[in-house]
């Protein structure tokens, strides 16, 4: 398959394109920090982004969305990144609209896509729950009692977990840590007895939490798939939401790159704009390479999730869909790196100001990096899965 967009997913990244820039530059990102908005985001904007259809992307058609792909949920995705525009779009319409709709049962997804494709529910996955993305070291228990379980431990690093109106929580239900047998995902109200829940904001302006859960009780119903049996429906929605914020840094490293080519095209030093050094211009060039090669493996890791989709969850499709995000993560991780620290330095000084926006880009590129797993972590992954 071309890894380009077709004329329907064009004319949607122009569409999305030309609402974000609008309505959620830069600025709007600083206006929220400075004025410490107690939300996070817009709801305003929020209402309106999904009065265009974009909440539901992901939410089938009978759930009253638009039941597109993974890859044009990464070109809304992209244009985020370019203006680092703070909205519960990956936490609610791509990763837990997806973890929703693979794992849930009839009555859940009637119940809860509905109200995501409308944009008045918000959800978000609770996984981590140390400094760094481990999955199988869930250790949250889940114990059973009387016709459901009762939830002990904490997660951390939940994105707009402060706003959410649905958890769905990664819990052990059996084995221990590190083993994949005996993994369960719940959904639990964020206003049930015994859930505690502390906002984070993060060094990149976004939104977390970190949610204690104290013999939190829940019901049969609220399994989210089997129980003991989640770490492969785990495995397919964190790979969803690795090739959107993949997606995300993406955007993040071109609008860095074209603001810092512009910067290299007016400042002048030594008599002659700094773009006219070879050095800068050398330099300058490596990294637009690296970002369009970067935008292929993306998109392959995308179009590779939509096949997984399409054949049924086959188990060569599933295992070609996590490689190609794992690549794709990693690589999009160290490019926004790459992308960020050039910008910084080419700037020179101001670079380094917080009245430049620039630092924006650098603190958000370093929160994606590690969010659902930094390269370190998926170049580990490819190679385990090869045999190495």
């Amino acid at each position: 398959m071309a890894l380009v967009l077709t004329e329907e997913q064009s004319m949607l990244r122009d569409s999305a394109r030309g609402l974000i820039s609008d309505k959620a530059p830069v600025s709007h990102l600083r206006h929220l920090r400075d004025s410490k908005d107690p939300t996070g985001f817009s709801k305003e904007f929020w209402h309106s982004f999904a009065e265009m259809g974009f909440a539901g992307l992901l939410v089938p058609d009978e759930f009253g969305g638009s039941g597109l792909g993974y890859v044009e949920a990464g070109v809304v995705m992209e244009e985020i990144g370019r203006t680092l525009m703070p909205s519960p779009f990956l936490a609610t319409s791509v990763v837990a609209a997806s973890a929703l709709n693979r794992g849930g049962n009839a009555a859940q997804k009637s119940e809860y896509l509905p109200k995501i494709a409308s944009g008045s529910l918000l959800a978000t996955l609770a996984i981590d729950e140390g400094a760094k993305h481990r999955p199988l070291q869930t250790s949250l228990q889940a114990v059973r009692a009387g016709n459901g379980f009762k939830l002990s431990g904490a997660k951390a690093l939940v994105v707009d977990g402060h706003v959410a109106d649905l958890f769905i929580v990664a819990a052990r239900t059996a084995g221990s840590a590190g083993e994949r047998e005996g993994l369960t995902l719940f959904l639990v109200n964020p206003a049930a007895k015994g859930v505690a829940i502390e906002r984070t904001i993060m060094v990149d302006a976004h939104n977390a939490a970190r949610i204690e859960f104290a013999n939190v009780e829940v019901t049969a119903d609220s399994v989210l798939g089997e129980v003991d049996q989640a770490a492969s429906l785990l495995d397919g929605v964190l790979d969803i939401g690795r090739g959107a914020v993949a997606a995300e840094m993406v955007g993040l490293s071109d609008e860095v790159f074209g603001r810092t080519v512009e910067y290299l095209k007016s400042r002048k030093q030594f008599g002659k704009l700094i773009g006219e050094f070879q050095a800068l211009q050398h330099r300058a060039a490596e990294l637009y390479v690296d970002i369009e090669i970067t935008r292929a493996a993306v998109m392959k890791a995308l179009q590779a999730l939509d096949a997984d989709v399409a054949k049924a969850a086959s188990a060569v499709a599933v295992a070609k869909a996590a490689s190609a995000v794992a690549v794709a993560k990693a690589r999009a991780g160290t490019t926004a790196t790459r992308a960020v620290q050039e910008g910084v330095q080419m700037h020179g000084g101001m670079g380094m100001t917080d009245q430049f926006d620039i630092g924006f880009f650098m603190k958000r590129a370093r929160v994606c990096e590690e969010l659902f797993g930094d390269a370190n972590y998926h170049t580990e992954q490819l190679a385990r899965a090869r045999g190495y």
